[in-house]
Parts: C-alpha cells; structure tokens; sequence
C-alpha cells in the first residue's frame, strides 16, 4: 500500500488526497502524518527537501510534489481528472496552476506573518495579497466550469486553505466563487472530508 506523507493543514497534500479519493483510491493509500520542521523526521529521507505531500511507493520509490503525485493517481485511474484532448488538458493544468499559485502566495503570507514583527515585511505581504486578490478576481468573474478536473480541485483545496488560515475573508468578496465552492462541495464529499476544523 502507497504511503502518503502529509500534514493536515497542507492545501497540497489536500489536493492530493481529494483526488485519490475521487479516482476511486483513498482506500488503497495510508494516510501518515509527517512535521516538516522536525529535522529527524523520516520524511527527510523519503524526500530531500522535506515537503509534504510525498508519495512512498511498495517499492520504496517516492514521488512529490503534489502535481506529480495527483497525475500518478490520474494515470493509474485511467486519465479521468487530466483531460486526454490537448485543449482540455492545457486549460486543467493552467487551472491547476492558478489554485498551486493561490497556495504559494497563501503559504508566503502566513509564514511572513510568523516572523518576528520587527523582521516582518508589509510590502512582501501586500504583494502577495495583491496575487491572491488578482486570482481571486478572475475566478469570481469566471468560476470553473464544466466537468471536475485536477483544476478545479486545486482551485478548490486553495480556497479551503483561505478558509482555514485567513478566516474566509474572501467569501464576503466573490460571491460567484462561494457559490462555485459550495457548488464544488456538495459535489465532491471528499472536500468536506478534507477540511481541517
């Protein structure tokens, strides 16, 4: 059985997880918990730079970050999440792009905000906001559409994470999205699954 080292709180090991659960193996893939500023955690060994999620194979081979790991799952489901007509399959990756760079600009924030504050810079974080705002913005006037793909579920696991560390603040701002998210939920339990109280 496939061993995925995760943390709870990860919008990428999330995104991993939501997926093996759509494509049908969740239940073939144990779930272990790994702390990624403990220098002695075996999750050292398993991937040098020490980031969940990763993806520990039967034969010991590992595999990460969550792309890669998410496209494992999708090839051995049969494609089903990463669309086969080259069109199709840009605009599910682009999308995916968009939800790991929500994620990206996220974490940065958070981890800025955990400096010291004599350390801490508000233009970093007003940049990074600026991102989150400009993505969020496009996705309200533009919500994912069509059948679930590994987009969807990135732009999906990207909002969770807004939800979990920043309150969902954005939710006040991008109704289509809320709708779109509530939409995505109901949908797909594993989101709901997922969520981290």
């Amino acid at each position: 059985m496939p061993i995925l080292r995760y943390s709870a709180a990860s919008p990428y090991a999330r995104k991993c997880r939501i997926v093996a659960e759509l494509l049908g193996l969740g239940a073939s893939v144990e779930l272990v918990g790994a702390d990624t500023t403990n220098p002695d955690d075996s999750l050292r060994a398993q991937n040098p730079l020490g980031k969940v999620p990763t993806l520990i194979l039967d034969s010991g081979e590992t595999i990460y970050d969550s792309r890669v790991i998410c496209e494992y799952f999708d090839l051995l489901a049969g494609g089903k999440l990463i669309p086969h007509d080259p069109a199709e399959r840009i605009a599910a990756l682009t999308l995916q792009s968009l939800g790991d760079g929500m994620n990206d600009a996220a974490l940065l924030i958070r981890y800025e905000a955990t400096r010291p504050q004599a350390l801490r810079s508000a233009d970093w974080i007003a940049l990074q906001t600026g991102k989150l705002d400009c993505a969020l913005a496009a996705l309200d006037a533009a919500p994912p559409a069509g059948p679930v793909t590994i987009g969807h579920v990135a732009v999906a696991a990207a909002l969770g994470y807004l939800d979990l560390r920043f309150e969902g603040a954005w939710r006040a701002k991008y109704p289509a999205l809320l709708a779109w998210l509530d939409a995505f939920s109901r949908e797909v339990p594993a989101f709901e699954a997922t969520r981290v109280a």
